[in-house]
């Protein structure tokens, strides 16, 4: 072989060596998806028109879909709420809801959305869960849905112990166990199943050890656990699983807060605020948590 020869076929071999390396680099994001949380919405003190106004700075990052972790409404569950008083919230939260009706949302079910102080509990529609899976437009109240190669599946942890019932855990372990190896999941519930806040403000699933070990059972496709309820911000990572507790839009329930908000309109040391996910072909991701009093990334 002369030397020119040899020279062009060593560039070519060196050209195809070199070509897989730009092939692995980064994934680009299959998802983008915004992450909402007890928004608490009522009527009163220009609650629905700095709802409606926040909700823009969430869509404003062009998300696939929305994803609402619960509390949508201010609260139904308190002894003494009239039926009235249910159906004004639901009708703001309507409104709410509909600023934004480009965008699909998927909600679960928050510990105050159901209306318990019914006097015909077996007659009155609108007792109960039901009535907010209806109001909600939601399937079930818990369910799965697939996009972008990624697995969801919405829970109800709205049971005796802040736990899945029984008939709710058999259908989630057989989720997990059908679908294919290595296929990204991400869970959301209302409230986080492991949280660094819980060991102060309560409120974290109470069946959070058998849930980690089934998590661990399909870790090659649990990825991710979205929460909410504490109105706080945290993250953990724990057997290659991140759970995210991501705050939430209504902050100290609208108001300007107490001795113990670090600032007004914050919980504690958390702002009202929102999430934004990219979510990886890999199973990767990145949280993102966005300040709405200021528009500041906070993580």
């Amino acid at each position: 072989m002369n030397r020119r020869k040899f020279l062009r076929n060593t560039s070519t071999m060196v050209a195809a060596s070199a070509a897989p390396a730009v092939a692995l680099g980064k994934p680009k994001p299959v998802l983008t998806v915004a992450h909402i949380t007890d928004v608490h919405i009522t009527s009163g003190n220009d609650i629905p028109e700095r709802a409606i106004a926040y909700l823009k700075e969430v869509t404003d990052h062009k998300p696939d879909f929305i994803l609402n972790g619960g509390d949508s409404i201010m609260d139904a569950s308190y002894d003494g709420t009239s039926r009235e008083k249910v159906i004004q919230q639901w009708e703001v939260w309507d409104k709410f809801r509909n600023s934004a009706s480009a965008f699909e949302m998927y909600s679960c079910i928050g510990n105050h959305d159901p209306w318990w102080d019914v006097e015909n509990k077996e007659e009155d529609e609108m007792y109960g869960i039901p009535y907010v899976v209806k109001r909600l437009g939601i399937p079930h109240r818990y369910y799965s849905f697939r996009k972008g190669g990624w697995h969801f599946i919405v829970l109800d942890g709205n049971n005796k112990g802040t736990t899945l019932d029984e008939e709710q855990y058999q259908w989630l372990e057989k989720e997990l166990e059908q679908l294919a190896a290595n296929t990204p999941v991400l869970l959301m519930s209302h409230y986080p199943i492991l949280s660094v806040t819980g060991s102060w403000e309560g409120g974290q699933h109470g069946d959070l050890v058998k849930l980690k070990a089934l998590f661990h059972k399909y870790k090659d496709k649990v990825r991710v656990c979205l929460g909410g309820h504490q109105h706080l911000l945290d993250s953990v990572w724990y057997n290659d699983v991140k759970y995210f507790c991501n705050g939430s839009m209504s902050g100290y329930w609208w108001g300007e807060g107490d001795e113990r908000s670090s600032n007004a309109y914050y919980y504690q040391e958390t702002p009202p605020g929102y999430a934004i996910l990219k979510l990886y072909s890999d199973g990767s991701l990145e949280n993102n948590y966005y300040s709405l009093l200021d528009n500041r990334k906070i993580i």
